[in-house]
């Protein structure tokens, strides 16, 4: 498989690959980033701060409805942190895999057009 480096006007750096698949790393790299800022924003607020104390709420349904709610919706961030923490991982793994296959395929072109009597004149 062929990578060649390519500036896109307005995404930054890309590698398009044979058959015309293209991968944008600084769009993966923007989208682990996002996840991470968004959940460190969520590890600020947490859910059980607007639970408050029954008598508080005037009415025992309404303090075991929102009670209800913050166990559920803790669960729910929970879940959802954890997941996003994972796809983040994943997203920057892959831009490592893409840089490291660009920078194989690099040296392995850089290899074939040097041979032992130097650099071939046709490569310039």
């Amino acid at each position: 498989m062929s990578a060649d480096a390519v500036q896109p006007p307005s995404t930054g750096r890309a590698l398009i690959m044979q058959g015309g698949f293209s991968v944008d790393l600084d769009a993966l790299r923007k989208a682990a980033s996002g996840i991470r800022t968004t959940l460190d924003a969520m590890a600020t607020k947490k859910v059980s701060d607007i639970d408050a104390p029954k008598d508080d709420f005037g009415h025992d349904e309404l303090a075991s409805a929102v009670a209800d709610f913050c166990d559920r919706w803790n669960i729910g961030v929970s879940h959802l942190a954890s997941d996003g923490a994972e796809v983040s991982d994943r997203l920057d793994h892959c831009v490592k895999s893409y840089e490291k296959a660009e920078q194989h395929i690099q040296l392995s072109a850089k290899d074939i057009l040097q041979s032992s009597s130097g650099t071939d004149p046709g490569a310039s």
